[in-house]
């Protein structure tokens, strides 16, 4: 079963990247009718929460954009930073989003940074780890029941996410909103674009969760086996 499940959601994880990108596409060739660049959105909201401490820089890449509370960046790829689309405004908002939560100390937020320490060294070693216990999975199950555990960090980070993602496009659309940045057409089509990243990390985080329970299963049928 939980193969079965793995494969659906490889395959709804394609459909829905699929659909991202044919969303960005098409929502990044409708200008913003007020004619404000990425960058000049983000910089906009940022200033409109009186946040003053965060750099918004252009990165490489498409669909690369991400807030870095490290050195406080709101980093925009080269798609979104310079175009005046309906596209461009929904992302850099929505990254702009999660610089307020944490200029805001958002619960969810603090909890997932705290757990970023633990999750680089657990994703350093865990496959590793896992590979040597299932080969040593007649001999001792420790091994594999530390790598599930590792692994179920992994996972817990992955649904811990969810909120933190789902609340920043929550402040951005609001923000858009209230502002007056888009048309009530344009709004409809800022949140739909989202709503698709937004399944990104639902799917990831249901994959992960199936992938948890694939190798829980291998770990009890060798205990069983004993």
């Amino acid at each position: 079963m939980a193969i079965i499940l793995m494969i659906v959601i490889f395959a709804a994880s394609a459909l829905v990247q699929w659909r991202l990108r044919s969303k960005f596409r098409q929502y990044s060739e409708v200008g913003l009718r007020n004619g404000m660049s990425g960058r000049e959105v983000a910089e906009h909201m940022l200033a409109d929460y009186g946040i003053t401490d965060v750099r918004v820089i252009s990165t490489e890449g498409q669909l690369t954009d991400h807030y870095n509370p490290a050195d406080k960046t709101v980093n925009l790829s080269e798609g979104v930073y310079a175009s005046r689309s309906v596209a461009a405004a929904a992302v850099a908002a929505h990254e702009c989003g999660h610089a307020v939560q944490h200029a805001t100390a958002y619960s969810m937020l603090k909890f997932r940074s705290a757990m970023v320490p633990a999750l680089s060294v657990a994703s350093r070693y865990m496959q590793w780890i896992i590979l040597i216990g299932i080969l040593m999975m007649q001999t001792t199950p420790v091994p594999l029941a530390v790598g599930v555990g590792l692994f179920a960090l992994t996972t817990l980070f992955s649904f811990i996410t969810l909120p933190v993602e789902f609340d920043a496009s929550r402040r951005a659309l609001a923000w858009i909103d209230q502002k007056g940045i888009a048309t009530q057409q344009e709004h409809g089509m800022a949140k739909d674009a989202l709503k698709w990243a937004a399944l990104t990390y639902v799917v990831a985080a249901l994959g992960s969760l199936a992938t948890l329970l694939y190798y829980v299963s291998i770990l009890m049928g060798g205990r069983r086996s004993e």
